[in-house]
């Protein structure tokens, strides 16, 4: 996953100054039907249809953050959400900010019934 341009700021200055840096205190996983890029654009984020930003949590080890708990959308509903392609940890489930994007390993349609899932410990986000 790759950070915004925003959060790889907020790094920084965390790291290397003595700005003073809000951090997140809820996380939420959005879906994308296209690249968000670092600028952190949710123009392609899914809409409509029953989609909602789902919550998760995290646990760290090392360098490695990884999802505590299953991620389960709720059902598409009255329509197609479209191929997923992207994903973004979100600060609110609604608006807020993109921390950080990344493509799926494999796009995925989802259509009208369909669920979209992340097992745990399948979200991994690593410095590198």
């Amino acid at each position: 996953m790759s950070f915004t341009n925003t959060y790889e700021t907020h790094v920084l200055n965390y790291v290397f100054t003595a700005a003073s840096v809000t951090r997140p205190t809820a996380w939420y996983v959005g879906l994308f039907t296209a690249d968000p890029t670092d600028s952190g654009s949710t123009a392609n984020e899914v809409s409509g249809n029953g989609y909602a930003r789902t919550a998760v949590s995290f646990t760290v080890s090392n360098d490695l953050a990884t999802n505590s708990a299953a991620v389960e959308f709720p059902a598409a509903n009255g329509g197609n959400w479209g191929t997923i392609t992207h994903m973004a940890v979100m600060t609110a489930s609604s608006s807020g900010d993109m921390i950080v994007h990344s493509a799926l390993t494999v796009a995925k349609a989802i259509n009208d019934g369909d669920v979209f899932r992340i097992p745990t410990g399948d979200l991994d986000i690593t410095l590198a």
